[in-house]
């Protein structure tokens, strides 16, 4: 079987997704997206707190980990990625966060035209629809992505933002505002109780469409090149290998992991690489360099004089709390895995805050969130928002069934290790504020007994895990950069109507969790891809 579109999107994530309502938008224009995963149907998707049950979900979960490191003390990291449609966006914890103007303006300093923070804001206010406080030259309304606050509260959160506010750093309503530093309550991709991912605020309201064909458990297997040039894709449906062509270009929307999969498979990358899985070079490029993830150690401590989630999701008050859920939408099954931020620096002479921090009214079992303890806890995460620490993904063989190797090299270089080190030194102060003092029963992770830089450190390599941010694996960059994979206007160099557009292409790490940009880079791709002008720069 072969048919042709105008466009052919691989992947249906949050990218994915967004970009096929922009372009089947135009009646004209044909689309076809190619899913992996089945639909998002999983009644744990639309539950906010089943991000507890997609993370080991099978069934709509690539369930990648890590090749073993000396920064993970010899650990496999799991590493989930989403595979349904919405893909990470239907699996992860729902938290709506930008990053820094620092950061984007670094990535137009690497020569990537229109991508400072003035030129992209429009893009972040056209995905968002805000409902809440915010000042609307920074917060969008009208957008598709529902953002709101949470509005369940608890003691520990407020006493623990009480401390940190007697430590000096302010309360800040609005990080997603004119500025990211300081500590509040985080915003959510949720709405009535339900998780608004990019399949349900993007893709599901283009689907009537008679542009558009969504293809599910379509798995790809390689894009097909004439010379140069892509001219369609080959996947498996589960029964048959197929093939869709393309006649303008073919878009890859695969993610930070999927994506320099699939163009390794097609011949684009590293050519040591290509050669040693058995894959012709079509065109060398550093496909699969430069892979970023935060990397957060979780702190916790036994919590007395109030109950925790940990109590709340167990037996009658379980039962409860479903039923709070099934007829109001309210309790525990509609909390993010943390509630409370702090965006802070590891040193006061800083000019941008370098450390994320977030509180939860819960423990988990090892510092790995899916599975909580089941005694009263508290937790702080830390970690450092901006790497310098960088991976690989690599193909291990020329079959797309093979799970690709991962090794994202945390906490390698010097600097990581330094500014992690601090940051776990200030959690542990957070934890142990006067304000939280009455509800504090002892520290449980790593415990009073683990003092020195060595020993802190020793912890964090032992219990460290993925944030889900991975990104740059396809860096964006002139072409004159050999560390580069696709130009500014998200085209891979060296190859015709072949691009990229997820939060691969991303040049550094943003100072935040990556879903919110990774939306941002799909809306202006859109602009580009149909030749539109870009909004106007937002003078701040």
């Amino acid at each position: 079987m072969s048919d042709a579109f105008d466009y052919v999107i691989i992947g249906a994530g949050s990218a994915g997704s967004l970009l096929t309502n922009r372009l089947t938008a135009y009646g004209s224009t044909t689309v076809c997206v190619l899913e992996a995963g089945p639909p998002d149907r999983h009644p744990f998707i639309h539950i906010p707190a089943g991000f507890m049950k997609t993370l080991v979900n099978p069934s709509v979960n690539w369930l990648y980990e890590t090749v073993p490191s000396e920064g993970t003390a010899g650990r496999k990291i799991a590493t989930p990625r989403g595979k349904t449609l919405g893909g990470s966006s239907s699996i992860n914890g729902h938290i709506y966060n930008r990053g820094q103007r620092a950061d984007f303006d670094t990535w137009a300093q690497y020569g990537n035209r229109g991508w400072g923070y003035a030129d992209i804001l429009p893009y972040f206010k056209r995905t968002e629809g805000r409902l809440g406080d915010g000042d609307d030259t920074f917060r969008g309304r009208d957008g598709g992505l529902t953002v709101t606050d949470i509005d369940w509260n608890h003691p520990l959160c407020e006493a623990f933002i009480d401390g940190v506010v007697g430590l000096g750093i302010h309360r800040n309503p609005d990080y997603n505002g004119a500025s990211q530093e300081g500590v509040g309550y985080f915003q959510r991709a949720l709405y009535n109780g339900r998780r608004v991912s990019a399949a349900r605020a993007f893709l599901h309201p283009a689907r009537a469409r008679g542009n558009l064909d969504i293809r599910t458990r379509a798995h790809v297997m390689r894009i097909l090149f004439e010379g140069k040039k892509a001219i369609g894709v080959q996947y498996h449906d589960g029964t048959t290998e197929r093939v869709v062509s393309a006649r303008r270009e073919v878009i890859l929307c695969g993610g930070a992991i999927n994506s320099p999969q699939v163009l390794q498979l097609s011949g684009i990358g590293p050519a040591a690489v290509l050669k040693e899985i058995g894959v012709p070079v079509l065109h060398e490029l550093p496909v699969g360099e430069n892979l970023r993830d935060h990397y957060p150690v979780r702190m916790t401590a036994h919590v007395k004089g109030t109950d925790t989630v940990n109590e709340r999701v167990r037996g009658l008050k379980l039962v409860k709390e479903v039923a709070d859920y099934a007829f109001r939408r309210k309790g525990v099954l509609t909390l993010s895995p943390t509630l409370v931020y702090i965006f802070w620096k590891s040193n006061p002479a800083l000019e941008f805050g370098d450390l994320q921090m977030t509180f939860t009214p819960a423990s988990y079992r090892e510092g790995w969130q899916g599975q909580l303890d089941t005694v009263p806890g508290m937790t702080v995460a830390v970690w450092q928002q901006r790497p310098e620490s960088l991976g690989t993904v690599r193909a291990v063989s020329g079959d797309y069934r093979d799970k690709p190797a991962i090794q994202p090299n945390y906490i390698a270089h010097e600097i990581d290790q330094k500014v992690l080190l601090d940051g776990i030194k200030l959690a542990r102060t957070f934890l142990h504020t006067p304000e939280l003092a009455k509800f504090n029963a002892g520290e449980a992770l790593p415990g009073p007994e683990v003092q020195s830089d060595d020993e802190l450190m020793s912890f964090a390599r032992g219990i460290g895990t993925t944030a889900f941010h991975v990104m740059g694996t396809c860096r964006m960059g002139p072409a004159s950069d050999p560390s580069t994979v696709v130009n500014d206007e998200l085209k891979v160099h060296g190859m015709e109507g072949l691009r990229v557009v997820d939060a691969s292409i991303m040049p550094t790490m943003p100072s935040a969790n990556t879903n919110a940009s990774t939306l941002m880079i799909a809306e202006k791709a859109a602009d580009l891809i149909l030749g539109k002008a870009p909004p106007a720069a937002i003078s701040l």
